[in-house]
């Protein structure tokens, strides 16, 4: 028999389905292939697409504040340039508004060595009224008041008007502390006064407010000198320069002030009066010191002493002074 030509292959066959899972227990049991040697590094791949951006991050701490820089040198001063030749003159500008009325604020003692109260000068108003204070005394050592300031006047009178303090405690008329006042021109008495028969040798005073202070001007003549032009006048009188009382104590008046031109001229302008025994009088160890009369054929020669004794001419040696306030 002879064999006949060979046919066309036939179609491939479909895959077969996949069979169930080997037993996993059952597959541990044989022994795994030994683990291959590690291949040579693979080629860097090319770089992938851009990622989407992120979310916009947490907002940071503040920092610390900044080192101050230390400043640089000065430099050195300019030249100074040249003095500018000077302007014209400027017109004279308008005046100014008056200013306002009754301006003042000095204040003026006046003291009337009598028991009447004496009046403020004309464009002035009163303050207070009271009694003519000349110094203190305490513990021998004296205070004394400038006649012309308002300290010299007092609105209540006392032959003690003070007391004394230590770190123990305070005392008052409890020793021989005294006062003193100006006087008026009453008699002199032969014995101490108390009570109020006081009242009558102790002199009245005012205080004033004025537009300008006052100014006493000294002749050192029996004749009175004019007020300077501008001027007005107060009073005229003698010119007191200073007192003394009990241990040489006392004090004295500025020659500018009007405390020292006394409208009156006696021996014993003032009265000595004593706390603790409520008294006053005029003691022989009371002294008052005047300015007194210097012609100009007198000057820098050598004065002859003399005791003079009547009134009259003892005022006549007493120098003349005149008190004067400026005139707005």
């Amino acid at each position: 028999i002879t064999k006949g030509p060979s046919g066309l292959s036939g179609r491939k066959g479909q895959s077969g389905q996949q069979g169930p899972a080997g037993n996993e227990y059952r597959t541990t049991l044989f022994v795994l292939p030994p683990i291959g040697s590690k291949g040579p590094r693979g080629v860097p791949g090319d770089l992938g697409p851009d990622g989407w951006p992120g979310l916009p991050g947490f907002k940071g701490s503040t920092g610390a504040p900044g080192r101050a820089g230390i400043p640089g040198p000065h430099g050195y001063p300019g030249i100074r340039g040249f003095t500018g030749p000077n302007g014209d003159l400027g017109y004279e500008g308008p005046p100014g508004p008056p200013g306002p009325p009754g301006v003042s604020g000095f204040l003026l003692a006046i003291h009337s060595q009598s028991v009447q109260v004496p009046q403020c000068p004309e464009g002035s108003s009163q303050l207070w009224v009271g009694y003519s204070l000349v110094y203190l005394e305490g513990q021998e050592k004296a205070h004394a008041q400038d006649l012309g300031h308002a300290g010299s006047c007092l609105p209540v009178f006392s032959t003690m008007p003070f007391s004394y303090c230590n770190k123990a405690a305070c005392h008052y008329s409890n020793r021989n502390d005294k006062s003193y006042w100006l006087s008026t021109t009453a008699p002199i008495p032969m014995m101490p006064l108390s009570g109020l028969e006081i009242s009558s040798h102790i002199s009245r005073c005012v205080v004033c407010e004025t537009v300008s202070p006052a100014v006493a001007f000294h002749s050192q003549d029996h004749t009175v000198a004019a007020c300077p032009a501008g001027w007005r006048s107060l009073w005229t009188g003698y010119s007191f320069l200073l007192h003394t009382g009990a241990g040489d104590e006392g004090g004295g008046q500025s020659l500018t002030s009007s405390g020292s031109c006394l409208k009156d001229f006696r021996t014993h302008p003032f009265i000595e009066c004593q706390g603790a025994r409520g008294s006053c009088h005029y003691f022989a160890n009371l002294y008052s010191f005047w300015l007194t009369t210097v012609s100009h054929t007198e000057q820098f020669i050598t004065q002859r002493p003399g005791t003079i004794k009547a009134a009259d001419k003892q005022r006549h040696k007493a120098s003349q002074c005149h008190v004067c306030l400026r005139e707005q």
